[in-house]
This record gives structure tokens, sequence and C-alpha cells, in this order.
């Protein structure tokens, strides 16, 4: 029986330093489709963390990870809530936490200052493909958050997070130009999709 050679494909060494290949720059504008922004889980974990985390950490994983928003996951890992930057950086509900429970800062946990399901809003798949980027910033006008959850019903058909669209990716997918209606206008750094939309409409922040 006569077995085929596999010859081994030859290595190369380094003739000279090496450049690393990143990911081409997404080119988007106002009017591309609300969808270019999403961050889809089925394409990308969700980062998490554990409820009985110390703010601390979760601070520090949302740094080591270049995120601002963790998903809040129980002992049954159950997703109970989300907890941002702004929480964590934020003294307000640490500082509440600290005096409700009689706590020092370092025992406050991602759970006792996270933002629970019930007072979380999103928006329906279904409704975010019929989007342009402008049309989501002008229907989020008066949404004060930095992330927008997009949900939708699973093949079981139970409701799921698909994903999250936040505003920093907006701000760096149009390359900060805020519109064709206010041409070279430069969002600077807004906190929240009602910030985008009021310098596209043309007030300042």
């Amino acid at each position: 029986m006569n077995l085929m050679v596999r010859k081994p494909k030859p290595l190369v060494q380094f003739g000279e330093t090496p450049v690393l290949a990143t990911p081409s720059a997404k080119k988007l504008s106002p009017d591309s489709p609300a969808l270019s922004v999403l961050t889809d889980f089925t394409q990308v974990a969700p980062q998490s963390i554990a409820a009985d985390t110390p703010i601390s950490d979760a601070h520090l994983k949302m740094r080591h990870g270049g995120v601002r928003l963790l998903f809040v996951i129980d002992r049954d890992a159950h997703c109970i809530g989300v907890l941002t930057s702004k929480e964590v950086i934020g003294t307000r509900r640490i500082n509440l936490a600290m005096q409700q429970r009689q706590l020092d800062r370092e025992e406050i946990t991602a759970e006792m200052i996270m933002t629970p399901w019930e007072k979380l809003s999103a928006m329906p798949m279904e409704h975010l493909a019929s989007l342009s980027i402008q049309d989501l910033i002008f229907s989020m006008e008066s949404f004060t958050e930095q992330h927008l959850l997009v949900t939708e019903h699973n093949a079981e058909g139970a409701l799921s997070v698909r994903g999250l669209i936040s505003v920093t990716d907006i701000q760096n997918a149009i390359g900060k130009g805020a519109s064709s209606k206010v041409p070279n206008t430069v969002v600077p750094m807004a906190n929240s999709f009602a910030d985008i939309c009021q310098v596209i409409t043309g007030h300042d922040l």
C-alpha cells in the first residue's frame, strides 16, 4: 500500500522587525445601520462578575477587560443585574450601601450597588434592525445611560439579552462626527445617548 509522503512546510525566520496586523476600523456614518454598532453576544462573549465580588475587584476587571459594563451573576448562575463604571467609580450608591449596611467600603460588593433587572430598559432586536445609527440616537434622546441592552427571544421562546450598544462605540464608529446636519461637530466624550442627541440636534452639551 502506497502512503503519501507529506513534507513539512518550511518555516521562516524573521529578517526584520515585524508589525502586528490589526482589525480595520469600521468606517460608519450616522446613516449606517444601527446593527453596525451592536456588540453581539453570539459573536463576543459578555463579561460578567460574581455578585459577591468586591467593587475594587470589579473595577480592576473593567480596566483590564477594557469594558464599562459587567453582568452580575448569582450563585445559581442567574444574571441578576448589571454593574457599570459609573456605579463603581461614583460615590452615591457606594456611600448609600455603606450607610444602610454599616459596612466599610472594602466590604461593598457588586450586588449591593448594581442596577437590578427590574430597573433596566432594553430595545428589541427587531426594532433595532429597522434603525440607522442616527435614528437610534434620536429615538434615545431622553435616555441618560451609557449602554443600551438589546433583547430577543431565543429558540425556546425565552427572553434573552442578545447584545448591547455603548455610547463610546457609537462615537468611535462614526469618527466622532455628529451628523451632516452639524458638519465637523465633535461629540466631546458624551456620557449618555441624550448627550450625543444634543450635539446632533445642534445644542451645546
